[in-house]
């Protein structure tokens, strides 16, 4: 590494399967799960002997069943106080929620979830081709909501992969897709309204960089000093950093006051970018609520115990859509939604009665 003094990297960190975060962002899983064919009822074709069922996270074969038993995926569990932001490299995701909202996604669409006051929601990953493998990879980041805004109500959106932003590089050997947030003079949509990365001054971004061999890019300065950013080096063999080189399976926070170069070297890169300005509050987590104090916490108890955060419409703990469903999403206010017109027909008839699966 270079001296301190001319280095753009202020900590480096290793990568397991949840990435060490900062404010404001809580929490980032990387799911990659190398699923084998599945059953007529999207289940793996494979043994389940050996694995703790219902809390399958050993990767036993290269995958986990999680808290499914018999599609995996992570049927129905609460939450408040924050968002989740869902993005898809491969795979399927099957969603719904407590407020009536469902859905199928897939690579490269996001979906974002504003918990606020409190929602149920699952998401379950159908493996719907029996004649070859099903690979799932994808990244569920957790982005706090400030006190204001913890109890506003839920939210649902999703955001398809046709209509994400990809700004290709000056060399074009690369892309830099907009998740969340600006890039020089592109603007990814607008994030959910109570969101924090919906200030301008909070500089929310999630960019998911991806480089061929020699490529390079520019990562702009941040507006604001009080900015963090961190570069996730998740998949490649050496990526430079400036005039540092850094293995793969890195965190990196990286100095977001001047440019900073990033360069894959003989191998392609793939990195996640995620920057913010903190929102600077106390943070007190259970599980699957964040507060921002003790009280907070036994509140959200007390209020799941005799709400149920607005029951579970929905006939398991893990419905999951028939295998010939097409990607969709109905919103609490029955509005229908797919990434193009002509999926339409075909999706109706098929994801009205959703099927157990979890």
């Amino acid at each position: 590494m270079t001296d301190a003094a001319t280095s753009f990297i202020l900590q480096t960190v290793p990568l397991g399967s949840q990435w060490p975060t900062v404010d404001p962002f809580l929490f980032c899983a990387h799911h990659l799960d190398n699923y084998p064919a599945g059953r007529a009822d999207m289940s793996p074709n494979a043994s389940l002997v050996g694995r703790d069922i219902g809390a399958d996270f050993a990767s036993r074969g290269g995958w986990n069943m999680y808290h499914g038993s018999t599609v995996a995926g992570f049927p129905q569990h609460p939450h408040r106080g924050f968002e989740t932001i869902t993005y898809v490299r491969s795979g399927l995701i099957d969603h719904s929620d407590s407020m009536g909202a469902t859905a199928r996604f897939g690579p490269g669409d996001t979906q974002w979830l504003t918990a606020g006051g409190g929602i149920v929601h699952c998401e379950m990953f159908p493996l719907v081709h029996t004649d070859r493998p099903n690979p799932l990879e994808l990244f569920q980041i957790w982005l706090n909501l400030p006190r204001a805004d913890k109890m506003v109500e839920p939210y649902f959106t999703m955001r398809w992969g046709e209509d994400l932003i990809r700004v290709p590089l000056a060399d074009g050997r690369g892309e830099l897709a907009l998740i969340v947030g600006n890039y020089g003079d592109y603007r990814s949509p607008a994030p959910p309204p109570n969101s924090w990365a919906n200030n301008d001054q909070a500089e929310v971004a999630i960019w998911h960089l991806g480089l061929e061999p020699g490529a390079s890019t520019v990562l702009p300065a941040a507006v604001s000093p009080d900015c963090v950013r961190i570069l996730y080096f998740f998949e490649g063999s050496t990526l430079r950093v400036g005039d540092d080189e850094v293995a793969s399976s890195t965190g990196v926070v990286l100095r977001c006051d001047v440019p900073v170069v990033i360069q894959a070297t003989d191998q392609p890169a793939q990195c996640l970018v995620m920057q913010g300005v903190p929102i600077g509050e106390p943070v007190v987590k259970h599980g699957p609520f964040v507060m921002n104090d003790r009280e907070g916490i036994e509140q959200t108890f007390r209020d799941y115990d005799a709400t149920g955060f607005g029951g579970w419409p929905w006939p398991s703990d893990g419905p999951v859509h028939p295998a010939a469903s097409q990607r969709f999403a109905i919103h609490p206010n029955g509005r229908w939604e797919t990434p193009s017109a002509d999926t339409v027909a075909a999706t109706i008839d098929l994801v009205t009665a959703p099927t157990a699966g979890g």
